[in-house]
């Protein structure tokens, strides 16, 4: 049952406001005492010229009451208490029927939503910084999935620009056949560390780069074959990756993709009288927009990433006719996207305003001792087998005698690693700390890991469940603000779609897990002589186990059914 339709259904009958704004309006009051949904009169004081208080008082007279304990007003406010019995069968029945599927909506039916997130770079390793733009974007792929959107999944390989003529240049001079294939990603990265060392001492390799590269963007045989080459052995090193996190995309177009489609962004920019020449080069001028200009074309005539974006975002909207399309890309690219979104509007395109930038914060370790290599890059491998091993050190330190325990502390260390990077607002920085993260107290994927696993455990041990529920027996506040929690998935998943922040997730995930723990602690569920409330308690935690897998599911993480 939807009680912010009902009640703003309700409403609409006595003020003038659109159903969409009035269920925008109602918020959740801070403390139960004061309800369980609650209108602000604000909105209304200049249509009814009166105060809001007043407003408020007037109204909870003239509103039907039908299906609600109370109606009340508190001040400029109208509260509304559901009633606990109906509303509590009503989620639990729900939640048990839909399953999996529980949280689904429609919201996004006929509207496609592009999603470009990991984009890592050919050729170079895995780090940790991958990671955050690959969890934030699978992420969101999946909570628009859930709201009935047609999602794509793009990843914009970095396998194009300058740096593939130095890397040709380097495998020329310096490659190891040998080691390329035993570990093609340490290889490529040596060679391209050592161009930059040996440029430094010689100038020339920085022109031999650029020709090698020019070479590749006139389709050069022997440049192409070894670009391929490079290209396939970092894709068969990144889904290995993307398989330890069960992260799956749509499209692998990287840049390279664009290649041949950037000519006609070029000759539309002129056309339009967009492009001007600025010390060899082809820009946009954007000053007026208080911004750098745009370099389409630079002065060899060569393509920048600017380019290859345009190119891009032009392709995905004749493609896909996107609704929305959103680029988890680093917050230090904002001015970038800026101003790509901005030559675009320029050029004519009114859904340039569909383009949204994700942007997110950097990772850190809080103890230094992460260990860093080539360039300061964290490896994703290193953090990988760290979690898993220190989560297989708790596992043996709290319960030496489960079975799969390696299994356990793999779900367990990738859990934690997902839960840290999506805990907080994307733009603030990840600090790395394996005690806080590994904790099964607090705010912590092992902390809501372990509420489904303790939860779960009651459920073997109620084994088949016989006779009818009788919900309205389930009156303590602990029973009920679970309920609460449980039934507001739906409200959380489109707050999380709305605000672009898994976060929002991931914070549900842990009250759930804390509203739980409550009620556990609270009351008893197996030991009980009145069996219709004992299958009630069943059933309550039954649901929690199904939002607490739904609501991790999103995020990327599994649950853990022993622990």
């Amino acid at each position: 049952m939807d009680y912010k339709k009902i009640i703003a259904e309700l409403l609409n009958k006595e003020i003038d406001l659109d159903l969409e704004t009035i269920e925008k309006l109602i918020e959740i009051p801070p403390k139960p005492e004061l309800g369980d949904y609650a209108f602000p009169c604000f909105q209304l004081a200049k249509t009814f010229r009166k105060a809001p208080n007043m407003i408020a008082e007037e109204l909870i007279v003239k509103l039907n009451k039908d299906g609600f304990e109370k109606i009340i007003n508190v001040g400029p406010y109208v509260n509304f208490f559901v009633d606990k019995s109906v509303f509590t069968k009503n989620a639990i029945k729900k939640i048990l029927k839909e399953g999996d599927e529980y949280g689904s909506s429609n919201i996004g039916e006929g509207k496609t939503i592009c999603v470009e997130y990991s984009s890592p770079n050919i050729a170079k390793p895995f780090h940790v910084g991958h990671l955050f733009t690959t969890a934030i974007g699978n992420s969101l792929y999946k909570l628009f999935k859930k709201e009935g959107y047609e999602v794509q999944g793009l990843n914009h390989l970095g396998d194009w620009g300058t740096q593939f003529g130095k890397l040709i240049s380097a495998y020329k001079r310096w490659g190891n056949e040998e080691a390329l294939e035993e570990n093609a990603i340490n290889e490529l990265l040596r060679i391209y560390v050592k161009f930059h060392e040996e440029a430094e001492k010689n100038e020339a390799l920085e022109d031999e780069a650029r020709a090698y590269f020019k070479a590749l963007e006139d389709r050069d045989e022997e440049a192409t074959a070894l670009w391929k080459r490079f290209r396939d052995l970092s894709l068969k090193e990144f889904e290995r990756i993307y398989d330890i996190f069960n992260v799956k995309f749509d499209s692998y177009a990287g840049e390279a993709f664009y290649n041949d489609k950037m000519d006609e962004v070029v000759r539309e920019l002129k056309d339009k009288g967009l492009l001007v020449e600025s010390n060899g080069a082809q820009v946009v001028m954007l000053d007026e927009y208080n911004m750098p200009p745009c370099i389409v074309l630079k002065a060899d005539g060569a393509s920048i990433y600017a380019t290859r974006d345009l190119a891009a975002a032009i392709y995905r909207k004749k493609t896909y006719n996107f609704y929305k399309s959103i680029y988890v890309v680093g917050l230090p690219q904002s001015l970038h996207f800026k101003q790509v979104f901005k030559v675009l509007e320029l050029a004519g395109h009114e859904w340039a305003k569909d383009c949204i930038h994700v942007g997110f914060g950097t990772v850190k370790s809080a103890t230094g001792k992460m260990s860093t290599r080539k360039g300061e890059m964290i490896l994703l491998d290193e953090l990988i087998n760290e979690a898993i091993e220190k989560s297989l050190e708790v596992i043996n330190e709290k319960n030496p005698k489960l079975e799969n325990k390696e299994e356990v502390a793999k779900k367990i260390g990738i859990g934690s690693i997902l839960f840290t990077y999506l805990k907080n607002s994307r733009e603030k920085d990840i600090i790395f700390d394996w005690k806080e993260i590994l904790s099964f107290d607090g705010e912590t994927g092992p902390y809501v890991q372990y509420s489904y696993a303790r939860a779960n455990s009651i459920l073997d041990r109620a084994g088949e469940i016989k006779g009818e529920a009788d919900y309205s027996k389930l009156t303590s506040k602990e029973e009920f603000e679970l309920v609460k929690t449980l039934e507001s998935f739906e409200n959380q998943i489109h707050l999380a779609t709305e605000k672009l922040e898994p976060s929002v997730i991931t914070r549900y995930a842990i009250q759930v897990a804390k509203d739980f723990n409550k009620f556990y602690n609270s009351h008893s569920v197996l030991n009980l002589e009145d069996e219709e409330l004992k299958i009630a308690r069943i059933n309550l935690v039954k649901s929690t186990c199904q939002v607490i897998k739904n609501a991790l599911a999103l995020l990327g993480i599994e649950v853990v059914e022993k622990m």
